[in-house]
């Protein structure tokens, strides 16, 4: 479990104690995450399927949901299968290089997310004040180099914070407090210096969330103007309706984002942590399929024309 060195432990493996050990629990809360992890997984594969059969969703907006539902099925799979495996089995651990790829992973799922929801805003920027030249300005090219700098961006930035966790050393405890591999429950551990650690995370906070955020509500500043000069109620209807569920989802993620890692890791409370990291990693995406359909109205009648089809062919 450990190997030694000039008297010090070094820590090889972690155990996640993630929730309650309870017997009565086990089944329960196994069966809940499992049904949430499922219906993710279903839902954000049948709006990637409907997009990808139907030309009339193969748009610059139905590109970037079709990104958000690849990332969320990433995202949920990368901390929920090892959620379910240690909530039912007794064997909690996870080896230190697994724990560092689960990190990396999860840092690398998350700030693509924040890039793709801002080139999601700019998108909807276009078509609401360029209405015109809107096909035009997002184009197949333009929105690949979105996408491309999302993905991109998103495996560089969290390089250096993931690489600079895994040298510190872990000689006190080998136990995470928290249901997956995550920034804080890691610096809590260690026994090392992490200030060098915790500035990464700050330029990191700075360069990504913060710019994202800020050109977010850049975009939305200008749309929200544009739609109050609208002449008429039933017109600002309609052109609020096109960003409704974007703008809902913006609004969850960045609050989630805010409870969870806008403090010093070192006020960072680990039980709290847990009820909020399951809320961002598994309830995110698997709202995000319901509000993009329940709000949308092409994929509302896609569905529907898919359905009575199926009826009249049986």
């Amino acid at each position: 479990m450990a190997e030694f060195a000039t008297n010090e432990s070094y820590i090889t493996e972690f155990v996640i104690l993630g929730f309650s050990n309870s017997l009565e629990q086990k089944v329960p809360l196994f069966l809940i995450f499992l049904l949430i992890y499922l219906f993710t997984l279903v839902s954000n594969l049948l709006i990637i399927t409907l997009i990808f059969l139907h030309r009339n969703l193969h748009t610059p907006m139905y590109f970037f949901l079709c990104n958000l539902s690849f990332l969320d099925i990433f995202l949920t799979s990368v901390t929920a299968p090892n959620l379910l495996h240690n909530i039912i089995s007794e064997n909690k651990r996870i080896s230190f290089s697994a724990c560092i790829a689960q990190l990396f992973l999860f840092n690398i799922l998350t700030t693509v997310e924040y890039m793709l929801l801002t080139s999601m805003s700019y998108d909807r920027y276009q078509a609401i004040c360029n209405p015109l030249r809107y096909y035009q300005n997002m184009n197949k090219n333009t929105c690949q180099i979105f996408a491309g700098m999302a993905w991109i961006g998103g495996f560089l930035a969290p390089l250096p914070i993931s690489i600079s966790i895994s040298a510190l050393p872990f000689c006190s405890s080998n136990q995470i407090n928290h249901i997956f591999c995550d920034v804080a429950p890691l610096l809590k551990i260690a026994c090392g210096d992490t200030s060098a650690t915790e500035r990464l995370i700050f330029v990191a906070g700075v360069l990504v969330v913060l710019n994202c955020f800020i050109l977010t509500v850049t975009s939305y500043v200008f749309i929200i103007s544009t739609i109050l000069k609208l002449s008429t109620s039933k017109g600002r209807r309609k052109a609020f309706s096109t960003c409704s569920s974007h703008l809902t989802a913006i609004i969850l993620f960045y609050a989630m984002i805010a409870s969870m890692y806008m403090k010093r890791p070192s006020s960072y409370s680990l039980d709290e942590g847990k009820v909020q990291s399951v809320l961002f990693s598994n309830i995110i995406p698997m709202l995000n399929p319901v509000i993009y359909t329940l709000k949308n109205n092409d994929v509302k009648e896609t569905i529907n024309r898919m359905t009575h089809i199926s009826f009249k062919s049986l």
